[in-house]
């Protein structure tokens, strides 16, 4: 039982060069001495202590801006498709550890294995995605109202880039921001969730050798693990850091915004989502049950594109519902890493306790339970993180509905009109991902069109968790509005430049003015 083989994780962290005490400042070649409090890193698993990470101050965070500063100034003249390069092999060097940092993420995180590997593997698809970016980072010619005159636009390189990641996915998010951002010419901070510390120190071990081998500056991929207080506001108040892309909650997403836009900075947010899925009567209720269970409870419901509310027509309620609470009935809880566990542990107590209160509140406000919502207790559950994922049903104005509670509860809500699914569907304050079950083309092209979702995602018989590397990911609303991954989301990592050349021996002045000299 690998729930109960302490050796298995041992071996995995010596394969990753985590140690019992790990520094957690990198400038990418080399690990730096800190001062900061010593944290430690308990898995949900187990509640085990894994390891522990001296963390860095406030004067660790100014020595690793100015030497960001230092290596942008090299890093920014690499012709793009060598620093494409740079990013192959890395990708390639994920490619030769992603059982372990899979498992590491998985014992630390507590998602499943399976879903441990899969975070690897998109770092690993966003590195080969960004390999070709490199050789693509387009600009526009335009013709010139002057005569022999040229104009065209060009990217270049941004700066600093300060990516602050949150801990449901550890390493990816770093990976869809510093893939992208190397190849377009920047550095990179990353500042990781406190909750998740080790993966992203595993994540540097591995690219330190790409790193040395092929002479890279210190200071180009940087990692910085501090609490809030060391490193908060002065990093999103920074005007060093050109862009700050973060992922996290609303509520921090609000003040990140305010911070940066008082300096009139970039931000990048990835926040909440409040995801729903409308079953039409024309719908393959197969499909839609696979896809609601893995987009309600995969991961315990700590994704950004969980599916939390269900959209159903009358006619088809019962059905589906029926269907629903047998599939949710066959689903395994139990520790992450053994291999026949589809639920994991929610990342702390913490999130055991919005989980619980949720459940209350949907029941004062008039809701039902209909499956799960319990907490699970004894043997092989000793951390207290671990829970049955709730059904419950509810109508869409409820409070408790409107809001994002990031853990396994999918809410199921009645529709008798497309008009009012949709209405339902876009009636809360998020817009990250949303998808429709249906055969009908009328029913797709309206749920796609205008009137149809205000999500930044919107799917036809697929659900809402997930998305491909090769689409822009991200959201409206409270969302943020942001964009990572693929698309042309390459170009909020670059600054963008118009250029007229004039080849004749003539200036004309705009406005037709004209004066002698």
């Amino acid at each position: 039982m690998i729930n109960k083989d302490q050796n298995t994780i041992r071996i995995v962290l010596e394969n990753l060069g985590i140690k019992e005490v790990n520094c957690g400042l990198s400038d990418g070649l080399a690990w730096k001495e800190t001062t900061g409090e010593i944290a430690t890193m308990i898995s949900p698993a187990d509640g085990r202590s894994i390891a522990q990470v001296q963390q860095a101050t406030s004067e660790d965070y100014e020595n690793t801006v100015k030497m960001a500063q230092e290596a942008f100034k090299a890093w920014r003249m690499v012709p793009a498709p060598k620093r494409g390069e740079l990013v192959r092999l890395i990708g390639n060097a994920l490619r030769n550890h992603k059982e372990d940092l899979g498992r590491l993420v998985s014992y630390e995180m507590g998602k499943i294995y399976q879903e441990g590997l899969g975070e690897v593997q998109e770092m690993i698809d966003i590195a080969d995605f960004a390999v070709g970016q490199s050789r693509q980072l387009y600009g526009l010619t335009m013709h010139s109202e002057r005569e022999r005159h040229r104009m065209y636009e060009q990217y270049h390189p941004l700066g600093i880039v300060g990516v602050v990641t949150s801990f449901n996915f550890p390493v990816a998010v770093w990976a869809w921001n510093a893939m992208l951002a190397l190849v377009a010419g920047d550095v990179v901070i990353w500042k990781p969730s406190s909750k998740v510390m080790l993966s992203a120190i595993a994540v540097h071990n591995i690219i330190k050798k790409v790193l040395i081998d092929n002479s890279i500056p210190a200071g180009v991929l940087n990692l910085i693990i501090a609490g809030s207080k060391e490193i908060g506001n002065n990093f999103f108040a920074d005007k060093r850091v050109p862009l700050i892309s973060f992922t996290g909650s609303t509520e921090v997403g609000r003040k990140v915004s305010r911070i940066v836009g008082e300096r009139l900075g970039r931000s990048l947010l990835e926040l909440g989502g409040n995801n729903a899925i409308i079953i039409t009567p024309s719908a393959n209720i197969d499909m839609a049950i696979r896809a609601t269970v893995f987009g309600a409870a995969g991961t315990a419901g700590q994704r950004c594109t969980t599916t939390r509310r269900m959209i159903i027509h009358v006619s088809i309620y019962e059905n589906f519902r029926n269907k629903l609470v047998k599939a949710y009935s066959q689903l395994q809880i139990g520790h992450p890493l053994e291999t026949s566990t589809h639920i994991g542990p929610l990342v702390s107590k913490a999130s055991v306790s919005d989980f619980e209160f949720a459940l209350r509140k949907v029941q004062q406000e008039g809701g039902r339970i209909l499956y799960g919502g319990t907490k699970l207790q004894g043997d092989g559950y000793e951390s207290g993180c671990y829970v049955v994922p709730c059904i419950a049903e509810a109508e869409g104005h409820y409070q408790i509905v409107q809001e994002e509670t990031f853990a396994p509860i999918v809410y199921l809500i009645k529709y008798t009109s497309l008009d009012e699914a949709i209405e339902i569907q876009n009636g809360v304050p998020q817009g990250l991902s949303s998808s429709i079950f249906t055969t009908s083309i009328l029913d797709a092209e309206t749920f796609l069109s205008p009137e149809g979702s205000d999500c930044g995602i919107a799917n036809v018989n697929i659900g809402t968790s997930g998305a491909e590397i090769g689409g822009a990911f991200g959201g409206e609303k409270d969302t943020g509005g942001g964009r990572e991954s693929g698309s042309d989301a390459w170009k909020v990592y670059m600054r963008r430049q118009t250029n007229t050349i004039n080849y004749s021996t003539k200036l004309p002045l705009a406005q037709g003015i004209k004066f002698d000299i």
